[in-house]
């Protein structure tokens, strides 16, 4: 998987790097502007280098307790529901800022004559603290519901790509029952018309086996493998049947999912040949300006309740749920039966 540009490691560093020095520039900036009264040099340089050890140790203390905060405490504490240790976690770091704050006052006093009091360690870094506390914990939460949402996305990937294949092997065998009927129905009849049944057969299975495991396939190839399954059909009825078909493909190269136009032709001719008065089917297809718009119509008999086989649901049920997982809002599927004809009309945008 392609990674985003900001989810290198690297880059993360650096944002966190350039973050950093952003925020804790500001006061070196504010201290070598407000000493403007131009003291004695070497006097000016020794509260220069102070500033700057104090400064350094500041920053080292606040980065500390970002990324303790961030990495540690609410892991171990808060996303365990343990906050009674968290606040005591958080009163022992009080003290250990407060010792090392004192230290370095001790070290570098600002004035010759200072003191150092609680009061002043409350003033200058209580707010400092809740302020990085904040931000620390902030960065933490987002970050990790960033990182569930990825896992969650992945996972739900993953999921249709299972049902997906899962629906498209349902479909084959389905497909492969109703041809091998074929193949009987015309080795009963000792037609001159089974061999090259057969070689049609093998294309067709030459199809299913070599170009179903791509994710898409020329739009070409869709319409040879329903072509094939078509004349396969055409031969077993003959004159039994009106079948009209017409499948065009305009300029431009269209891809399209594998064996998802077929169930709706494999209907037709289950339900819509038989028992009926003047059977006719009418398949068209036509691809033009990144729409792909399919219709199949059949005449049925609405006085038959016959339900032909078992598997007779499986086609249409299948390829509605690819649709809805593969196209979601940009198809459209409506399925009519009215008058004694049953219209399938399907619009996909290929775009």
């Amino acid at each position: 998987m392609k990674l985003s540009w900001y989810s290198y490691k690297w880059v993360k560093i650096a944002l966190h790097v350039i973050a950093w020095v952003l925020l804790f520039s500001l006061p070196y900036l504010l201290f070598s502007s407000y000493h403007n009264d131009k003291p004695h040099p070497q006097q000016s340089a020794q509260k220069a280098f102070e500033f700057t050890n104090i400064f350094i140790g500041n920053v080292l203390v606040w980065i500390s307790l970002f990324y303790l905060n961030a990495y540690v405490f609410i892991p171990k504490f808060i996303y365990k529901k343990k906050p009674v240790y968290y606040l005591l976690v958080q009163l022992l770091v009080m003290v250990v800022i407060f010792v090392i704050d004192r230290t370095i006052f001790w070290l570098f006093p600002p004035f010759p004559d200072s003191q150092y009091s609680l009061l002043r360690f409350a003033g200058s870094h209580v707010f400092t603290y809740l302020f990085i506390l904040a931000c620390s914990t902030a960065f933490q939460m987002v970050q990790d519901r960033v990182e569930q949402d990825k896992l969650a996305k992945e996972k739900e990937n993953e999921n249709l790509k299972t049902e997906l294949a899962f629906l498209r092997s349902q479909v084959s065998p389905h497909f492969m029952f109703n041809v091998l009927n074929n193949m009987v129905a015309l080795a009963r009849k000792q037609s001159e018309q089974l061999e090259p049944s057969l070689i049609k057969l093998s294309s067709l299975m030459r199809y299913m086996l070599y170009e179903t495991d791509e994710e898409k396939v020329p739009l070409e190839k869709e319409i040879e493998y329903l072509q094939s399954y078509i004349d396969l059909q055409q031969q077993r009825f003959g004159k039994k049947v009106k079948i009209s078909v017409s499948l065009e493909v305009g300029q431009g190269h269209y891809e399209l999912e594998p064996m998802l136009l077929i169930p709706f032709v494999e209907n037709a001719f289950k339900h819509g040949t038989g028992m009926i008065e003047d059977a006719q089917i009418d398949i068209t297809l036509k691809a033009e300006n990144n729409i792909l718009n399919f219709t199949v119509r059949n005449k049925y008999n609405e006085a038959s309740k016959e339900v032909k086989d078992k598997t007779s649901g499986i086609g249409l049920t299948n390829v509605k749920r690819r649709l809805s997982l593969l196209y979601g809002k940009n198809h459209n599927l409506w399925l009519t039966a009215k008058d004694n004809w049953f219209l399938v009309s399907l619009q996909i945008n290929m775009h």
